[in-house]
């Protein structure tokens, strides 16, 4: 069933359960009003009286309609006035038009159920693994000490006779050093030959021999 019903100097077409918002209405959210100036009532195709029909509501909430700037203006006169509104609007939701009440379907009244996170749904097959995991990690008692036999004898250090060739090698090094002043030596004074006797030779016999 609907029904036209005239309310702040609008009329609106409307149906049980329908939401519609309209100009300020005294009252809070949650308080019921009667509209009683019904205009024009129906039945699908079919009209009926509207002699003491009324039509029932809920206010669902007070709210502001969008805002509306109102600017002035005066020509060569330095006059500008800018100012802004908000209308009052009350949300009604329609419960009933006569006797025909709402009947809420069952997609309104059906309550979703919850449904189970991810987080919950893996929750049990974390707690099983660990059962899972604790035979493969026992290991047996033989090859648990086979395994320490084999730590300790590879982390013993074996002799080698590495130290032997690098104490020989050290020692040979010193002497290798002293003995080499002594062969540059001789290589020195074989550079540098001298010439104190060969001088005395040259110069006398460029000498000119004087007459007498």
């Amino acid at each position: 069933m609907f029904a036209v019903v005239r309310t702040g100097g609008k009329q609106y077409r409307v149906a049980p359960g329908d939401k519609i918002v309209v100009e300020k209405l005294d009252g809070n959210a949650g308080d019921k009003v009667t509209l009683g100036d019904v205009l024009l009532a129906g039945d699908g195709g079919n009209l009926k009286s509207t002699s003491g029909l009324t039509v029932a509501a809920e206010i669902v909430a007070q709210a502001k309609g969008d805002k509306v700037t109102v600017f002035k203006k005066r020509r060569r006169h330095n006059y500008r006035r800018k100012q802004g509104h908000r209308q009052l609007h009350t949300i009604l939701r329609i419960v009933a038009i006569g006797d025909h009440k709402h009947v809420p379907s069952k997609a309104e009244g059906a309550e979703k159920k919850p449904a189970p996170s991810k987080a919950e749904g893996a929750a049990p097959k974390a707690e099983a693994k660990p059962a899972k995991e604790a035979p493969a990690s026992a290991a047996k008692p033989e090859a648990v000490e086979s395994a320490q036999k084999s730590s300790d004898v590879a982390g013993k250090p074996t002799e080698s006779p590495a130290p032997s060739d690098a104490k020989a090698a050290g020692a040979e090094k010193p002497a290798a050093k002293k003995a080499a002043p002594k062969a540059a030596a001789p290589k020195a004074a074989a550079k540098s030959p001298s010439t104190k006797n060969a001088a005395p030779a040259k110069g006398a016999a460029k000498k000119p021999t004087k007459k007498k």
